[in-house]
């Protein structure tokens, strides 16, 4: 018997225990060990599955060791049309607060790669799948305006599952006009802005300013679009192409710029970022 073979048979045995040393890919299904998967950036060493990554972690991975300074972390949304549901939007806000230990699903500052200064802004799908409410709409709007100010490249990464906050109704759909003005501000003073999307980043926050980087870059595997390719089969009633709406499929058709792996990915901005500055 394989390796991975033994693996999966030993994996079928066990119940999945958070204590334990070894986890499931979400992509090759093979049992790998935790510490393995965290060396390489929370990828997989079988298969390459990129696994959803905090913001925090993201950040670190990206800016030189010391460099952010973390700006707005005090804003926090309120519910303005009291939303009521199974659970109610204040309640979830108050879920999604404790178990990210942030306030919204935006982390937003500025730090350095490389010496290089940079403006950056990372979106955590942990956090009401990383949608965008008129707080994580403002603290990219204010990002942008600051890079603009001090005339310093803008990066965005995007894990935006949840595009447009529902919750807060038209209040989020605003934030799609703000922080597309705000990029046309930016990019009218001659600013270069980078978007990175991770899996997955769809709905209003990709038809935002998710895709109006300068260069866009995906990383491998990751779920890119404006509505989930199950609702346009569902819609079309056709069958859909292999890898529809997945970075390499947006590649070939030239709706990315590249597709980098994320443990290339501090290597691959830095060289970008020193050709433009």
């Amino acid at each position: 018997m394989s390796w991975n073979g033994f693996r999966r048979l030993m994996w079928g045995r066990k119940k999945d225990d958070a204590g334990s040393d070894w986890m499931r890919c979400e992509g090759c299904e093979n049992l790998v060990l935790k510490a393995a998967v965290a060396q390489r950036l929370q990828t997989c060493p079988d298969c390459n599955h990129h696994f959803n990554m905090p913001a925090n972690e993201r950040l670190a991975s990206l800016l030189d060791p010391g460099s952010f300074e973390e700006l707005w972390q005090d804003m926090k949304s309120k519910d303005p049309l009291s939303f009521e549901a199974v659970v109610s939007y204040t309640e979830k806000l108050e879920e999604s607060q404790r178990e990210t230990e942030m306030n919204e699903a935006a982390m937003t500052g500025v730090g350095a790669i490389n010496g290089i200064k940079v403006a950056i802004g990372v979106t955590d799908s942990r956090f009401i799948m990383g949608s965008m409410g008129s707080v994580v709409g403002e603290k990219i709007t204010r990002l942008t305006e600051l890079a603009k100010d001090r005339r310093i490249p803008l990066i965005i990464v995007s894990g935006s599952g949840g595009g447009a906050r529902m919750y807060e109704g038209c209040l989020s759909l605003m934030q799609m006009a703000k922080t597309s003005a705000a990029l046309a501000r930016l990019d009218s003073a001659g600013c270069f802005y980078i978007s990175v999307l991770t899996d997955p980043t769809m709905g209003g926050v990709m038809a935002s300013f998710a895709a109006l980087g300068d260069i866009v870059i995906g990383e491998p595997g990751a779920l890119l679009g404006f509505t989930g390719p199950r609702v346009i089969q569902q819609t079309l009633k056709q069958e859909l192409p292999k890898g529809f709406q997945r970075a390499e499929f947006l590649l070939a058709h030239g709706f990315i710029d590249r597709i980098v792996h994320r443990t290339k990915m501090r290597e691959e901005l830095s060289r970008i970022l020193a050709y433009v500055s």
